[in-house]
């Protein structure tokens, strides 16, 4: 493994800042999914030492996101708080996360469209709000968006209005923190030394009670019982999207620095990141943006800086537990909210009504499966429609570039032939492979541009290198109709390949003579229509 010690100063300092950034953050989050804030401690520790060891991005800090808390938490209500089998569906995310690796698959990650990413980012986003409204009005929340909104009009009835105003001043005080104060002390650790201190001496309200310190027990995974089902569907969700969320952060980082992250090596490390969380009673994490680019613009470049991060949380988890189980549950909700607003993509929501309506529908339907269903619906669904809509997209404009009329084409001879024999030639141009999409409509598009008084039709598969089934049935509806209309079909430009798909598939080429060029097919068209012009009721004779 490669390190570059030419840094070492600024990996140590941004290390060092970054693990303070991270503190509350870890707490949180480890207690919004359920599994307590020690567990967002070891996940951050965990993830964050082996991620930066083992990864692709130099400067990436990683540990516990909202997006996989969402799921840890929706996963913990479903199992009845089942710790075994939970951290089993962490280790197997990593074991997911590694095998994406070392299959390359990370290059492909990638392509999931921009708005299916902001509706399911907005989405998480709106989730993590939603679950901590309750404990904002002094209340437990109950598992799930769901059932935390069916609980929110009781919540409201019986206000606690001192809890309320102690997680209202700490969101306050996290967005009015000076900047100049936030290189020595982070907004969200100001946030909650100083709610933690005024409710210690001055307020009743929730806290997190008690707390285990010392080093994490091993988990070893758990292969048993009924819901193993549930456990491998959560652990494909937090693989995809921790791998998701890790590989954006590398480009934000990439952006930074002016450097190129490795996408494969950055998810094998995730990988036995996660892997390894799992196993030391830690929840799942990924590449944290927020972080990241403290660490940056606190002087990190290299992998030592997130292996320091982590060590600056290993050393606070030793000792934390006597003070941070005075920590107000208000004062976490309120973080959380913070981390939920930063996670909505406002960016797009601003600017959304000006651009393709198509895109502002999918990233709403996305934004609504992921809030109301679940997450991997919504990324699937969401996924699927971009890809049919660019396909119907990438269709029509095959469909409208299809026929060639006499101006458009490069030889004067083919013009000529064109011009002189009017709508009784119909000559068609692929300007390169067809899509499935556009095959479907191929032979109405034929059949409506060679009526009424097309006598020869041609297909000039010059620019095309191969054909799909799709395709090589169009071909075969469309010699079918210019045969049962009395027309021939001359068949041009074909290479190897597209001859041998068409022969096999139909037992012998389709319609009435194939031709080595455009060129050629119409030389023998023109020939074939003056002589049948000139005997009259003859037939047209079939090409060479």
């Amino acid at each position: 493994m490669k390190f570059d010690l030419s840094n070492l100063r600024g990996d140590i300092t941004g290390g060092i800042t970054a693990g303070v950034v991270a503190l509350p953050l870890a707490l949180a989050l480890g207690v919004a999914s359920g599994l307590g804030p020690m567990a967002g401690m070891y996940g951050a520790i965990v993830v964050g030492f082996f991620a930066a060891l083992f990864g692709g991005t130099g400067p990436q800090i990683s540990g516990p996101t909202g997006p996989m808390v969402v799921v840890l938490a929706g996963l913990f209500a479903s199992l009845s708080g089942d710790a075994a089998l939970i951290f089993t569906a962490v280790m197997l995310a990593g074991v997911i996360q590694v095998a994406f690796g070392l299959f390359g698959l990370g290059h492909y990650i990638r392509l999931v469209p921009y708005p299916v990413i902001s509706g399911f980012m907005t989405g998480i986003g709106v989730i993590i709000i939603i679950l901590q409204l309750n404990p904002l009005l002094g209340h437990d929340s109950p598992s799930g968006t769901l059932g935390a909104l069916g609980y929110l009009p009781t919540a409201l009835s019986d206000v606690h209005v001192i809890n309320l105003l102690l997680g209202l001043g700490t969101l306050a005080l996290v967005y009015s923190w000076p900047a100049r104060f936030g290189r020595y002390l982070p907004a969200p650790l100001a946030a909650l030394i100083a709610g933690t201190l005024v409710a210690y001496f001055a307020l009743d309200v929730p806290v997190l009670g008690d707390i285990p310190t010392g080093l994490p027990e091993l988990h070893l995974p758990t292969f048993s019982g009924d819901q193993m089902l549930l456990v491998v569907e959560a652990a494909v969700i937090l693989a995809v999207l921790g791998s998701l969320d890790s590989l954006l952060t590398s480009l934000v980082a990439d952006n930074m620095t002016r450097d190129r992250h490795h996408s494969n090596r950055e998810l094998v490390g995730q990988g036995i990141g996660n892997t390894a969380a799992g196993l030391l009673g830690g929840i799942a994490g990924a590449g944290a943006t927020m972080r990241t680019v403290v660490n940056i613009r606190s002087g990190g470049r290299g992998r030592v800086s997130g292996m320091t991060h982590a060590l600056v949380l290993l050393a606070v988890a030793l000792g934390l537990g006597p003070l941070a189980s005075n920590i107000p549950m208000a004062v976490l909700a309120g973080i959380l909210v913070k981390v939920g607003l930063d996670i909505i993509d406002w960016s797009y929501l601003k600017r959304a009504h000006q651009g393709p309506r198509w895109d502002l529908i999918l990233m709403a339907m996305v934004l609504l499966l992921t809030i109301f269903v679940d997450l991997i619906t919504a990324v699937a669904a969401g996924v699927v429609l971009a890809a049919l809509s660019f396909v119907k997209q990438v269709a029509s404009l095959q469909i409208e570039r299809l026929r060639n009329l006499p101006e458009h084409l490069d030889s004067d001879d083919d013009k000529a032939i064109l011009e002189r024999n009017g709508d009784t030639i119909a000559l068609f141009e692929f300007s390169g492979p067809l899509s499935f999409g556009a095959a479907a409509d191929l032979g109405h598009h034929v059949r409506e541009h060679s009526e009424p008084g097309s006598r020869i039709l041609i297909l000039d598969f010059s620019s095309m290198p191969f054909l799909d089934l799709s395709a090589a049935l169009a071909v075969e509806t469309i010699a079918t109709d210019a045969r049962d209309s009395g027309k021939l079909l001359y068949l041009a430009g074909m290479n190897d390949e597209v001859r041998t798909v068409l022969e096999k598939l139909n037992g012998g080429l389709p319609g009435d003579g194939r031709f080595r060029d455009r060129s050629e097919a119409l030389r023998v068209a023109e020939t074939a229509l003056e002589r049948r012009d000139g005997d009259a009721g003859g037939a047209l004779p079939a090409g060479a």
